[in-house]
């Protein structure tokens, strides 16, 4: 199955995407969409929804995950990383790709063990779970991290469904 990873953000969206055969996990691809600081706001959401609209068609993934937003200090700057990630799913939702959603703090306990890891303990995960892999950047990391633990989880859901519990 391929599986699309997205790590939302308005200035940079990460994505990323990788193909998952039971437990052999291969990278297939990672890129990161930049938008400019200066650009109206609904022109940058729409040059993120066109972009992703591209990387879904490119790939065709059979699944995508999110990262979830966490909140911050400055109430602008998260609500329009709340406006981004609001695009990301839209995009995915639109082209019929199921989504899951994942607390940071999940992804990286699902991917270096802790779930305060920072980025470069993320971007080292990736060298080491995905080797050969070209990261296009630390978003793009992030993106490969969220469809990692999209098909950790989904995995573990399929294990369970096909356990027969004993009446």
């Amino acid at each position: 199955m391929i599986l699309l990873g997205l790590d939302p953000g308005l200035g940079t969206t990460g994505w990323g995407v990788i193909s998952a055969e039971g437990n052999r996990l291969s990278h297939v691809a990672n890129g990161q969409i930049r938008t400019e600081p200066g650009m109206q706001l609904p022109r940058r959401l729409t040059l993120l929804f066109e972009a992703l609209g591209a990387v879904i068609r490119t790939y065709q993934p059979g699944g995508a995950a999110v990262e979830e937003v966490l909140g911050n200090s400055n109430a602008q700057s998260t609500l329009k990383l709340g406006q981004a990630r609001g695009v990301v799913l839209l995009a995915a939702a639109t082209a019929g790709v199921a989504i899951g959603e994942y607390h940071p703090s999940i992804v990286k306990k699902a991917v270096v063990g802790t779930g305060g890891a920072d980025k470069k303990q993320i971007q080292a995960m990736m060298a080491h779970l995905l080797p050969g892999a070209k990261l296009a950047g630390p978003d793009a990391a992030d993106a490969l991290a969220v469809a990692i633990t999209h098909a950790h989880h989904l995995a573990s859901a399929r294990a369970l469904a096909r356990r027969v519990i004993p009446s």
